[in-house]
């Protein structure tokens, strides 16, 4: 019996994860890759350390994290979860560590250890990669898939796509033409920009442990926030963005954002702690001791925003400024003028409609061996390894998929 050809479209983390499974039990297994490199987000990832995956051992938290494709994801994590990817780098000798917030990287801090184990995985199971393949379209005929470009055609028994997320919808056209839906790909994870507000002064400043929250919605995050010279970044922020995505780019990325810079506390308990230190210390300047461990510059600020002396103590501090000052630690208020998307970083929410893919194989449900892995799908994970957590469970899936069938 002749062996079966699947294609894979796209060298990517999705693409490289198919590829491998796909030829393990002996398929003839083919990447298309329409740039000249491989593996690039890869590389670039975690500034070039490579965030693998996310120490989220539960399949009902790990799915949580998926702003779009939480249910679909929960049933493809059954399959293959972070427990599988750690076992499958490790037997391949390379050892992932778990940092402070969850973030697991290679022991190395080298994204190379994480390329070099998906590169010789695939050599080893004799997968063919051509490079500099624009895909232009893609037909079912008489069984077998013709992939076409501007001047050549490839043939294949089964299909795979990992053709990545797009941020236009000209990028899924071939799909599209195949009759699968599309959700309209829109940006997710991006810094809020805040041209006009005059926290940007504080650029530098990192705050551990705050909550944004997005005026008007129910949409909020907690985590560290950065100040940066463009507005407010940090993992806080990220976070929010991806789930917000689709109210931001509704509102074209014009709203308030509201920061609580002590997540822990109500309102109430902040004038509470503001009153007890006040009744404690009423010979101290306000301005020039900080409370709940906030940077010295932001508290400064906080007071000067609160209309607060310089060399005022707090015995001599009007109760007005006081619920100024509690108002601003409480709820901050910043406008919201644009985003800034980091291209290394980039992620799409949007692409192929998870109702006409069989989440327990990849498959289309429309089109009988073609399966689809990665961002090519209307699924995308918050920042801190989600992303390629994605990729390999589904990656792993649809290529085990293709070659069982």
């Amino acid at each position: 019996m002749d062996k079966i050809s699947i294609g894979v479209i796209g060298a990517g983390a999705a693409g490289y994860f198919a590829a491998i499974f796909a030829a393990q039990n002996g398929a003839l297994v083919t990447i298309i890759e329409k740039t000249s490199k491989s593996l690039s987000k890869v590389k670039i990832s975690g500034g070039g350390r490579c965030n693998v995956t996310h120490a989220a051992y539960e399949i009902s938290n790990l799915s949580k994290n998926y702003p779009r494709g939480e249910k679909f994801m929960k049933k493809v994590f059954r399959h293959f979860a972070v427990k599988d990817t750690i076992s499958w780098f490790e037997s391949r000798m390379v050892e992932l560590k778990t940092e402070q917030d969850g973030r697991m990287f290679p022991v190395t801090d080298n994204s190379r250890t994480i390329v070099d184990a998906l590169e010789s995985a695939a050599l080893i199971n004799g997968v063919k990669l051509i490079f500099n393949y624009s895909v232009n379209g893609i037909q079912k005929e008489e069984g077998r898939f013709i992939v076409r470009s501007k001047d050549r055609h490839l043939f294949f028994d089964k299909l795979i796509v990992c053709s990545g997320g797009s941020p236009k919808m000209d990028g899924f056209n071939f799909i599209k033409n195949l009759g699968h839906g599309i959700a309209a790909p829109i940006p997710s994870l991006f810094t809020f920009n805040t041209p006009n507000e005059p926290i940007k002064k504080l650029m530098g400043i990192a705050v551990p442990d705050a909550l944004v929250k997005l005026e008007g919605t129910k949409l909020s995050y907690r985590g560290p926030v950065l100040i940066t010279h463009w507005g407010i970044s940090g993992p806080a922020v990220l976070k929010l963005s991806a789930f917000g995505a689709a109210w931001l780019h509704e509102k074209k990325y014009n709203t308030n954002a509201h920061i609580r810079w002590v997540s822990t506390l109500s309102e109430n308990e902040i004038l509470e702690h503001l009153s007890d230190f006040r009744n404690n210390h009423p010979k101290k300047k306000v301005v020039t001791n900080p409370l709940f461990s906030l940077p010295s510059r932001l508290w400064e600020h906080l007071a000067e925003k609160s209309e607060v002396e310089r060399d005022i103590i707090w015995l001599n501090l009007p109760k007005k400024h006081i619920h100024k000052l509690v108002q601003n630690l409480f709820c901050y208020i910043v406008r919201i003028e644009g985003k800034t998307t980091f291209k290394e970083e980039f992620v799409t929410a949007g692409g192929v409609e998870l109702d006409q893919v069989n989440p327990e194989t990849m498959e289309s449900k429309l089109i009988e061996g073609l399966f689809f892995a990665g961002e090519v799908l209307n699924i995308d994970g918050i920042t801190g390894g989600f992303n390629f957590q994605a990729a390999w469970s589904t990656g792993y899936l649809a290529g085990m998929s293709a070659n069982q069938q």
